[in-house]
């Protein structure tokens, strides 16, 4: 835990959801809370949480393993920027990204234009802890989860670095973060 604990009241936390024009669109690393912290954050903004990968599956009626397995990752990641393109275009109030999403040019550049762009970062042995909790990860199997999120981190990043809006997250609870994620587009805007 940081020594920095946000505190926003009802009424800050309402001003900042009046200021938030377009979607918050959360990016970052496979396992940093994504779709935990985006049902907080919507909760608290009083708007829809919409995860993309959920979207992607019912679209595709068969999971992201599936896909990936049967067709590969281009052409996941064309239908993925199909989705996020839509949800974005529906003004759904907090969207969750796949971890390579962002890392696409057109969907990055998408996000960055019509949405907020907000990066979860989070170190390695917290999101190795967190993602062998579930074998759902295509991008996981065959490797060391630690060397693969290393690898993916350093490759993402650069990507990951042009959202405007980044927040650590960290083992304390989502809600947290999502208080961090509300004071930091406040500051943003």
């Amino acid at each position: 835990m940081t020594e920095h604990q946000p505190r926003l009241s009802d009424s800050e936390i309402s001003a900042i959801a009046q200021r938030i024009d377009r979607p918050v669109v959360l990016v970052g690393l496979m396992g940093v809370g994504k779709s935990t912290v985006g049902r907080k954050l919507a909760t608290l903004l009083h708007r829809d949480f919409i995860d993309a990968d959920e979207e992607i599956e019912g679209a595709a009626q068969m999971s992201i393993a599936e896909i990936f397995e049967q067709f590969g990752e281009p052409y996941f990641r064309d239908g993925e920027r199909r989705v996020i393109a839509r949800l974005i275009e529906e003004r759904h109030g907090v969207i969750a990204t796949g971890g390579g999403a962002f890392v696409n040019a057109e969907t990055r550049a998408q996000i960055l234009q019509h949405a907020i762009a907000v990066w979860i970062d989070c170190d390695i042995a917290t999101l190795v802890e967190r993602t062998s909790r579930k074998d759902t990860r295509p991008l996981l199997r065959g490797g060391d989860p630690a060397e693969i999120l290393t690898r993916l981190y350093d490759e993402r990043k650069p990507a990951y670095a042009q959202a405007p809006v980044r927040v650590i997250s960290e083992a304390g609870p989502h809600i947290e973060t999502a208080l961090r994620i509300l004071e930091e587009i406040d500051q943003w805007l």
